[in-house]
């Protein structure tokens, strides 16, 4: 289960990405950081 949500939260970051070419804002950032580094200690943590 913790492997799924990391995955999921990886996947929220990159569609958030992909929405900060159209649209450039500071919180966006901040949320693809944060969604990102989730994903990864989730994902690929023990």
């Amino acid at each position: 289960m913790k492997k799924l949500l990391g995955l999921i939260c990886f996947l929220i970051a990159i569609g958030m990405l992909i929405m900060l070419i159209t649209h450039n804002r500071l919180i966006g950032l901040i949320i693809i950081a944060l969604l990102l580094f989730m994903g990864y200690n989730c994902f690929c943590g023990d």
